[in-house]
């Protein structure tokens, strides 16, 4: 076996690992990639992985999983990447279907067995509202940046159509891209030369999903179209995916009730890998109807959909990377793409603590799991862990 081979099986035997051990959100997964692959396998500088980081958060799409690939795209080319990709999402995808069936199994044969998770779903709005005050930490610097998390909320609150979220970004990327003489100049070495297959592979994909999904109304055709849509719009990570999928396939389609969406988020903010795993949860309960095989089908289209985009996107941009980062309209778009995020974040944890009842015990219970996310270092593996058992508990004893 030739040396080059050997380090692709070790990169994708690093891959896996992470998979299984990458608890704890984008930071913690940021830490164990910087340790194991940069430090210990020295596959990239670290130099290298804060600027993949840095793209790829500037993408739509989910950042962990284009930052995984857009290092196998550099260690072994495209096919490694691609291999890559399916070793890095397939064991979350695989638990969050497995939760589904269980969810599903569980509600069809035990009258009220979802009150296992009476707590953990007024814990998963706890965790939105701490990821929506970390998001709006970061991203959001600027009086007119706040502006725009203010108008977003607001539109996306009482205007809570799937298809308001694209105007939205697109609205707020060109409000801040005509401040763009603000950022400093950067030295162009040669014309801006774009590589464009990625870019019509990704763009045919939507066109086609579209079409088909319209003439065929096949309810797998039209399920990969909602996701890989929704892929190709999501900017800020898995917390903003939330009310793109709440607002389709809860409030618009109805697919999933409000109980069974929150009890999905809080599993997938308990197991390691990528945060869009929600994504294989709704998939798979979406096509319930269709028994064993439609959970699966379901929740493979819907990685297959939600990733795709992305993975598409970063290999289009990477290879001119270098030269698109030194235009100042790009640079100053993302501030008002980022702000729009986190707007849509905010209005999550409103449209998802409606339908529970606004009593003490849930109020009690979204307030401690942010102040255990915030002034705590207990894993959020752990907090889900409690809720699960303590909602047992008041099960069994009430």
């Amino acid at each position: 076996m030739s040396v080059k081979r050997v380090r692709y099986y070790l990169f994708l035997k690093d891959t896996l690992i992470l998979s299984l051990t990458a608890f704890g959100g984008p930071q913690a997964f940021l830490a164990m990639l910087l340790e194991r692959m940069v430090k210990q396998r020295v596959y990239i500088s670290e130099e290298e992985l804060w600027e993949l980081n840095a793209l790829c958060n500037m993408l739509p799409g989910p950042s962990s999983t284009q930052l995984i690939s857009a290092i196998g795209f550099r260690v072994g080319g495209p096919n490694l990447a691609y291999l890559a990709l399916i070793v890095w999402i397939l064991p979350a995808t695989l638990f969050m279907i497995f939760a589904a069936i269980l969810i599903f199994f569980l509600q069809e044969n035990t009258p009220g067995a979802l009150n296992f998770a009476r707590f953990i779903q007024p814990m998963a709005i706890g965790f939105i509202i701490f990821a929506a005050q970390k998001t709006i930490g970061k991203m959001v610097q600027t009086t007119e940046a706040m502006v725009l998390v203010l108008i977003s909320t607001f539109i996306s609150f009482f205007y809570n159509s799937p298809y308001i979220f694209p105007l939205l970004l697109i609205a707020g990327g060109l409000s801040t891209s005509i401040k763009y003489k603000k950022q400093p100049k950067l030295e162009k070495d040669a014309p801006l030369k774009i590589e464009w297959s990625n870019f019509y592979l990704w763009a045919g994909t939507l066109a086609l999903a579209a079409i088909l999904g319209a003439l065929t109304k096949d309810q797998s055709i039209l399920l990969f179209e909602n996701f890989y849509r929704n892929g190709s719009l999501i900017f800020g990570g898995g917390q903003v995916l939330v009310p793109y999928l709440y607002t389709e396939f809860v409030d618009f389609k109805h697919f999933l009730s409000s109980e069974e969406f929150l009890t999905g988020y809080a599993i997938s903010q308990a197991i390691p890998g990528p945060t869009f795993s929600i994504s294989s949860f709704v998939g798979a309960l979406s096509m319930r109807e269709f028994g064993t095989a439609g959970f699966f089908a379901g929740g493979l289209i819907a990685a297959a959909g939600i990733f795709l985009p992305g993975i598409f996107l970063i290999f289009f941009v990477i290879r001119f990377w270098d030269q698109l980062k030194k235009y100042r309209p790009v640079r100053a778009a993302l501030e008002g793409i980022n702000a729009v995020s986190c707007g849509m974040l905010i209005s999550a944890a409103y449209l998802l603590f409606e339908p529970l009842e606004a009593n003490g015990i849930n109020i009690f219970f979204i307030l401690g799991t942010y102040l255990l996310l915030q002034f705590t270092k207990i894993s959020s593996p752990a907090i889900i862990a409690g809720g699960i058992i303590l909602g047992v508990g008041y099960n069994f004893f009430f």
